[in-house]
Parts: C-alpha cells; sequence; structure tokens
C-alpha cells in the first residue's frame, strides 16, 4: 500500500472511536519523543507550547529530542516559565557530529545539566545514512556540512573505547540510553556491552524503520531489558505515515505489551501534533482490540517508569 492509502485506512478504522475514551486515556501520559522546536528543522511548535498542549490533554510528561543540540540546559528556564502547568519535562543528547559526536566530555557535561537520555548517532550513524541513501526524511533549513559516519563499533565488530566510556557516564547517572539510528547488530553490541557496564534503562526507537529488526530480533530485545517504543508517526494520520495501520498492533505484540511503548516521534511542520498523534495512536490501540488497561501500560506506565516518574493514578 502507498502512503496516502495507509492514511485513508487509518481514517476510516478510526472513524468511530469514542473520543471521550480517548481523552481519558491521555491522562497521565508521557511522550519520550517529541520534536518540538526550536530547531535546525522545521517545527510546527515550540517547546513552551509542546508543555501547554500536553498539560491541556491532562499528560504528565514529555522528553524533547532534537538532532542537532541538547535541550536540558534549557529545563530550568522552562520549568520557571510553564512548570506549574504540571508537565515533567526531560531532555537529553543526540551523539550526531553536530553534537561533538561519541564524546564523553560532552555526554559527562549534558548529564550533569540534567539530562535524562542519550541517544546513540541518529541521523548521522553511518546505518542511517546507508539506508537512506534515495531520501532523508530528516529535512533541514540549511544545507550543514557533509556528516562523518558514525558507528559504535571498530573494525572487528568491538565497541570502540569512547562509547564504553559514554556507557560508564550513562550508568554513573541512571540515564536512558537509546539505540539512536544504529542498525540492530550494532544495537546488540551496544546493549551487551551496556548491561555489564551497569546501565539498567534501554530504549529502541521505532526498531522496524530504519534499524533492520525482525520480529523475533524485537522479542530478543524485550527479553533482554529493552523498552520497545514504537513511533505513532510511522501509523497513524502523518507524512511519516509508512506502515499499514494493523502493523503497530503486530509490532507491540511482538515485544509485547510489558515491554513497549508509543512515542509520538511528532513536531514536524504538516504533521499532526504530538499530542494529537498520541491521541491517534491511542485510536488505533483501540480498534487495534488493546484494553484500556494495555494502553495505559503503552502510553503512562512504562514510559513513566523509564524515567523515573510516578504514573498517574487510573482515577
Amino acid at each position: 500500500m502507498t502512503q496516502s492509502q495507509n492514511r485513508e485506512e487509518f481514517r476510516a478504522l478510526i472513524a468511530d472511536v469514542d473520543d471521550v475514551v480517548v481523552d481519558r486515556l491521555m491522562v497521565g501520559a508521557v511522550d519520550l519523543h517529541v520534536h518540538s522546536g526550536p530547531s535546525i528543522m522545521e517545527r510546527q511548535i515550540d517547546h513552551i507550547q509542546a508543555v501547554e498542549q500536553a498539560a491541556a490533554a491532562g499528560m504528565r510528561g514529555i522528553l524533547f529530542k532534537d538532532h542537532h543540540y541538547a535541550v536540558a540546559p534549557f529545563l530550568p528556564m522552562m520549568k520557571r516559565l510553564v512548570g506549574d502547568l504540571g508537565v515533567a519535562m526531560y531532555g537529553g543528547l543526540v551523539l550526531n557530529n553536530t553534537t561533538g559526536g561519541i564524546n564523553p566530555h560532552v555526554v559527562d557535561s549534558q548529564l550533569k545539566h540534567g539530562g535524562t537520555m542519550i541517544w546513540m548517532p541518529t541521523a548521522q550513524s553511518a546505518n542511517h545514512i546507508r539506508s537512506s541513501f534515495r531520501k532523508s526524511r530528516l529535512e533541514m533549513n540549511v544545507k550543514l556540512k557533509p556528516p562523518r559516519l558514525l558507528t559504535v563499533v571498530d573494525d572487528r565488530g568491538g565497541i570502540i573505547d569512547p562509547v564504553k566510556e559514554v556507557l560508564d557516564s550513562i550508568a554513573e547517572f541512571d540515564a536512558v540510553l537509546s539505540s539512536g539510528h544504529l542498525h540492530v547488530w550494532e544495537i546488540w553490541k551496544l546493549f551487551e556491552e551496556a548491561k555489564t557496564r551497569g546501565v539498567k534503562k534501554l530504549i529502541v526507537n521505532h526498531p522496524m524503520y530504519g534499524l533492520h529488526f525482525t520480529y523475533d530480533d524485537i522479542r530478543e530485545i524485550a527479553e533482554f531489558g529493552a523498552l520497545v517504543e514504537q513511533s505513532a508517526c510511522l501509523y497513524v494520520d502523518s507524512r511519516f505515515n509508512v506502515f499499514e495501520p494493523h502493523l503497530l498492533a503486530e509490532h507491540i505484540r511482538a515485544a509485547g505489551v510489558e515491554h513497549s511503548s508509543i512515542g509520538s516521534d511528532l513536531g514536524q511542520i504538516d504533521n499532526p501534533t504530538p499530542v494529537e498523534g498520541m491521541r491517534q495512536a491511542i485510536k488505533l490501540c483501540l480498534v487495534s482490540g488493546f484494553s484500556e488497561d494495555e494502553i495505559r501500560l503503552l502510553v503512562r506506565d512504562n514510559p513513566s517508569r523509564l524515567v523515573g516518574l510516578a504514573p498517574a493514578s487510573d482515577a
């Protein structure tokens, strides 16, 4: 099916979902994949607006992700401005060339700034560049210098020393390690090394998109202890809708609801907002047969647990 057909099918599937039920399930939700701005990439809302919209929906927390700078140092100012809205705010660092690459000194600094998550390289990972050579989906407002292809392994498949230092820092601060856009083979090498170094919080983002996971890979990485996050934007009414709607349920079931979460992966122009994307994902889960308790695990309890936030009650 084409993306247009995927979107049409999605709209038909959710047409009769009760918005009151969705409202109830949004209360306490935590979105660990928000692409608001400012950014060198085009965004439809800024970080403050993202918090305001999350608060209006009754959400409990959001984590800001930018491929090219760290949001964590700005959180104290943001908390002064909108902290009274009751939305927990988190940030971190993506290890792309534009943030210093795999640089232990930068990671140490950002964790001491209060960073919650460290992502391995995304848009400038060797795997991402090789996988998207026909068309990059990470649109830029300005053209950056040609990237150095980043990887976590040497030419014999061993984890390189700077990555080991980064993992030690993540363990020290009990931060979250994201696989970024590495290849599944690299991710296994990374996570195995991370666990030996005391890293306890692991997450894989959109494993079936660009990372070359199979269903068995998803099951095994979940059993290993990683939270498997599915990106709402890949299944809902989004210009990134590359999967048929029914595949969201298949991808979640591959890991198991208890090991899965949903993040919006939204904030780009010409897309739903992060809040609307989460709402659409909840609707798709409802029509796919997930119970309300299962959906709360996906959008509230599991992501809350990863960042150390006590989940909201069901009341």
